[in-house]
């Protein structure tokens, strides 16, 4: 009998007051959590840890890491007391290098707020253990995409795929003031979540041409390449749940996107 197959993630992090602040997205992810089963290990992939080559986290006890500033204090008091897991993480290496890709371990990082912030809602008690692979400053969508596809099978192996980004991500538009959610915020997310339906995945390989209004959506790639190493990682009768965690800020629109696989 086949080994239960690992869901996939894409996971909008937002705001490191997300930890804090819940809203409709971190309910969800709590729900989502209570229901996991047979996960042997989580890997995250985040926006906020951009290296020169490919690393893997290989820290047996990875510390939380506050990597911002500004936030009201209660935020750099928090600590998600995850365990490693080295074991894990040294296989991924290996996974990575048969697939051609140039790796590194990386024994002493911890674990940035675009793993710990969206953990904190969807395992609160941090009782399984996690390590991350880094992004590449040099990554377009489709390295990310060819990512995914190189660590697609250890979902067969229990191995839950967290890829952390941000469905919108324009931080200079905070600047505008109070104004509600941006329009082009809603249009960008909504023609996202239609292509990944239709699969229309060239056309999401290429967004930047494709999709309106994305180079506002994002002026930089490394918040939504984490959905391209996502959809490298799908298997063919995933089912596909969509959860609209709405907008924060009137410019973050925090969908997720959750792919389960029964084997079926």
């Amino acid at each position: 009998m086949p080994l239960p197959i690992a869901p996939l993630s894409f996971i909008s992090h937002g705001a490191p007051t997300f930890a804090l602040e819940p809203g409709v997205l971190g309910q969800e992810l709590n729900m989502i959590g209570k229901s996991l089963t047979n996960i042997n290990a989580i890997l995250v992939v985040s926006p906020h840890w951009q290296t020169d080559v490919l690393e893997v986290m290989t820290t047996a006890k990875p510390e939380t890491i506050h990597d911002f500033y500004g936030f009201p204090k209660p935020l750099y008091e928090l600590n998600y007391p995850a365990l490693g897991s080295p074991s894990v993480a040294s296989h991924v290496l290996d996974v990575l290098k048969q697939a051609g890709f140039q790796v590194h371990e990386n024994n002493t990082r911890g674990l940035d707020h675009g793993a710990w912030t969206p953990l904190m809602h969807l395992l609160p008690e941090a009782n399984l253990p996690v390590f991350q692979v880094s992004l590449p400053h040099s990554f377009d969508s489709r390295d990310s995409y060819h990512l995914g596809q190189a660590i697609a099978g250890l979902r067969s192996e229990g191995v839950l795929l967290l890829c952390s980004g941000s469905m919108t991500h324009n931080l200079s538009d905070l600047r505008l003031g109070s104004q509600g959610d941006l329009p082009y915020v809603k249009e960008f997310s909504a023609w996202v979540n239609t292509a990944i339906v239709e699969d229309r995945l060239e056309e999401l390989l290429n967004y930047r041409q494709c999709a309106p209004n994305a180079l506002r959506a994002h002026p930089t790639e490394e918040h939504f390449l984490p959905l391209f190493i996502a959809l490298g990682a799908r298997f063919a009768n995933d089912q596909l749940e969509m959860i609209d965690g709405g907008i924060s800020y009137g410019i973050l629109a925090m969908d997720a996107l959750l792919w389960n696989n029964q084997n079926l």
